[in-house]
Order: structure tokens, then C-alpha cells, then sequence
């Protein structure tokens, strides 16, 4: 991993025939998830709000895992000083950043009829909003430094504080007395959905994460070129 980082034709190579698979991949874990979805019974108590179960929990974790993938980006760019881990890291920000603003959206959407309130401000849904507000101030950040470099290693170092935010929004709901339900898989216990929801549950799951993936990987190409274009652009200059 650390030798792809390290070279960016390296990646470039790689990546051009490898994202059309994640690309693929994704898209049929969403389609064939999605459907199956549709095909599932109303549940008792939420009727057919139930159906935002393969859409909000894995927005979520789409989002946090989006910001984890900055996260160690960013600690092998302030670290090794590796370029392409500093273009990933810049990479993944806003795809993470509309991950998350759509997770906080369509949770207002369930909270609504389940909670007769489009906001409450308990553990779990605030921390996913400074979740949300860190991808803000890290692209804010990039933006504010002409230095490239110095962006990058003042941006980084935010993002790898704000990791510190992800086990408080996974363990919120633990940790304290809160409106928002505790999570309804688990990997020590048993699942608190039926048998028949598993199923687009999962599929849908993968399928956001993969998703990301495909979205990240032509981010990550497209910040390349760009930084060749900038390079390209100084050689000229100093030629003229």
C-alpha cells in the first residue's frame, strides 16, 4: 500500500482498469439491493418508513468510513510526505462530506414521523453534524493556503484530530441516555432486524461503500492530473 502511495504512475496505472470494477460492483450491489428492498414487507411499528433502513444506516457509515479513509491519508501524508496520500485525502473530503449531509438529512426524514421532531440534538445526531462541519473545515482549510504544501500539512493534521470524532458517533448511543436507537446489528449479539430485512441490508451496505470507493479512485485520478497540469504549467512558465 505504502509503495502505490509512493508512486503516483504506479496508481495511475492500477487504478485505470481497477475502478471500472468497483464502478460495476457498486452498481450492481445497489440495483439488486434496492429491488429487493422494495420487495420487503411493511414493518408493524414504522410501516413503510422502514424502507429508509437501506438508505440512512448506510449513508452513515459510507460517510464515517469516508472520513476514516481521509483520516489515514492524511497521517501517511503528514508523515511520509507522500503526495498521492495527501491528493487522497484531499480526494475523499467532499465525496465524504455529501455522504454525511445526506445521512443527516434522512435521518431528519425518519425522525419525523418516528420522533415527531425533524432534529434533536442527542448524542448520536450531533456528532454526525461536527462529523459533517470537520469535512467543511478541512476543505475550507485547502482552500485558505495558497501553499499547497502547507495546506496540506495544516489540513492534515485537522483530520487526523477530528478522527478522534468517529468512536464518539459509533459509541454515542452507548455512552449516553439518548432518543436515537442503538445500532440493530451487532457482531457479539443478536440483530435486532428481522431475517427478511438482512438481505438488502447488507446489499445496499456494500453497495454505498463500494461506491465511494469507485467516486474516491476518480477523485484521486483527477487531483493527480490536476497537480500535473499545475506542474506542467510551472516548467512553462520558467521557460518563456
Amino acid at each position: 500500500m505504502i509503495q502505490l502511495l509512493a508512486n503516483p504512475q504506479r496508481f495511475m496505472d492500477f487504478s485505470r482498469w481497477f475502478t471500472p470494477i468497483v464502478a460495476v460492483i457498486a452498481a450492481g450491489l445497489l440495483i439488486s439491493g434496492t429491488a429487493i428492498a422494495f420487495t420487503v414487507p411493511e414493518d408493524y411499528q414504522q410501516g413503510d418508513t422502514v424502507r429508509l433502513l437501506f438508505l440512512h444506516p448506510q449513508l452513515a457509515t459510507t460517510g464515517m468510513f469516508a472520513y476514516g479513509c481521509l483520516a489515514v491519508s492524511a497521517f501517511f501524508g503528514f508523515v511520509f510526505r507522500h503526495s498521492l496520500a495527501d491528493a487522497a485525502a484531499r480526494a475523499a473530503a467532499p465525496i465524504g462530506a455529501a455522504f454525511t449531509f445526506l445521512f443527516l438529512v434522512t435521518g431528519s426524514l425518519w425522525g419525523k414521523p418516528m420522533w415527531g421532531t425533524w432534529w434533536e440534538w442527542d448524542g448520536r445526531l450531533t456528532s454526525a453534524l461536527v462529523l459533517f462541519l470537520i469535512f467543511l473545515a478541512y476543505m475550507a482549510l485547502q482552500a485558505s493556503i495558497d501553499d499547497e504544501a502547507k495546506a496540506a500539512r495544516a489540513s492534515n493534521i485537522l483530520a487526523m484530530v477530528g478522527a478522534i470524532n468517529l468512536p464518539i458517533i459509533k459509541f454515542s448511543v452507548d455512552w449516553w441516555n439518548t432518543l436515537h436507537q442503538r445500532a440493530s446489528i451487532s457482531l457479539t449479539g443478536e440483530s435486532g432486524l428481522a431475517d427478511v430485512y438482512l438481505l438488502p441490508f447488507f446489499l445496499t451496505m456494500a453497495g454505498y461503500v463500494a461506491l465511494f470507493g469507485a467516486l474516491w479512485l476518480v477523485r484521486i485520478r483527477a487531483e493527480v492530473w490536476r497537480r500535473k497540469a499545475g506542474a506542467l504549467q510551472v516548467q512553462l512558465a520558467g521557460k518563456a
